[in-house]
């Protein structure tokens, strides 16, 4: 089989796993090749806080999602495939190892409210705020002065 030479693209990434791979085998670490770290978007409507994480390749039971102290976490494990040893690979950009992804929550939330769905690759986490992080309309009055 003739070993055809493929070239790797460039992303941000790139130069970021090369560094971290050179100061840990500096600092006598393990392998980078185990920790990735998931897209995750964060929205916000007037009475939760949505996070869309994209887990591709994972069953819910590869997946942990704690509150603890104020922090979301979401943590787990995408296993490498295996592969059929007759396969040489040519090309490897997808991830798989361990991952975890934090998010310090800036309201208080109803934390016994906390859902979380898996469907389709995409890890769905409502938080619900707690009434008083809601926030309220204050009605203004007219007429005399406070002098309180």
């Amino acid at each position: 089989m003739t070993r055809v030479p493929v070239a790797r693209r460039m992303t941000p990434w790139t130069e970021m796993d090369r560094l971290q791979r050179e100061m840990e085998s500096m600092l006598g670490g393990g392998p980078t090749q185990d920790l990735w770290a998931p897209p995750v978007d964060v929205e916000e409507t007037s009475d939760h806080l949505v996070f869309h994480a994209e887990l591709p390749g994972l069953s819910r039971e590869d997946i942990d999602v704690e509150l603890e102290d104020g922090v979301l976490t979401i943590q787990g494990e995408k296993k490498e495939e295996q592969k059929d040893e007759n396969t040489q690979g040519l090309l490897h950009e997808r991830r798989w190892g361990r991952f975890s992804r934090r998010f310090t929550l800036p309201r208080a939330v109803d934390a016994n409210g906390i859902t979380a769905n898996f469907a389709d690759g995409i890890l769905t986490i409502r938080v619900p705020k707690a009434e008083e992080a809601k926030g309220r309309k204050i009605e203004i009055t007219s007429g005399g002065r406070d002098v309180s």
